[in-house]
């Protein structure tokens, strides 16, 4: 729908009131076009914990002490640049207490560690149904080396990363410090 306003005039003279506009919106007949309402890119969702783990097959493959979990999803159409971005972002974000107790610190600053976990599931659309689409979700063999330029990168920070294997079921264990979670929605 194109809004087209159409000013009218109401008035309710048995009690006295003045006339004020109402605007409204009508739907255009010749507007059948479908339409975006987002665009669907990189999303990190950030976690701020005391401690964290991913096993696998009951298997630890991945602990940290203090840092970040980060929960990792690639889209269809995500490259290289989005990730840097994301990375920067994941690097630079101040949510760790200075000695003042604000969040002004990142967990570059306070020697942090960060658990990368990739999870496509983030991308899900629950717009239409009660079953998700991944459609946006990346083809597995675009999103793996892209999550494992995203812990490189990370590491090229010095930051200490542990990682979750790819394609893998995994089961996440963290301890949420705050709770302190951000979502990165990045965009190319």
């Amino acid at each position: 729908m194109i809004p087209t306003p159409a000013a009218q005039t109401a008035t309710d003279a048995g009690a006295g009131r003045t006339p004020f506009p109402i605007l409204v919106s009508l739907p255009e007949p010749e507007d059948t076009r479908t339409r975006v309402w987002y665009t669907v890119r990189m999303r990190v969702v950030l976690q701020r914990v005391t401690e964290a783990s991913v096993a696998v097959d009951g298997e630890a493959v991945g602990a940290i002490g203090a840092g970040l979990v980060a929960l990792v999803g690639i889209a269809a159409g995500d490259d290289a640049r989005v990730v840097e971005r994301a990375v920067a972002k994941t690097a630079a974000l101040r949510i760790f207490r200075d000695d003042a107790g604000r969040s002004d610190r990142s967990v570059v600053d306070v020697g942090g560690s960060i658990l990368v976990v990739s999870q496509f599931t983030l991308l899900a659309d629950t717009r239409k149904g009660n079953r998700p689409s991944f459609s946006c979700a990346a083809d597995p063999a675009l999103a793996e080396p892209l999550v494992e330029q995203y812990a490189d990168a990370l590491r090229a920070f010095g930051v200490t990363i542990e990682t979750g294997r790819f394609g893998a079921d995994m089961q996440v264990s963290l301890v949420n410090d705050g709770p302190v979670t951000i979502v990165l929605d990045v965009a190319p």
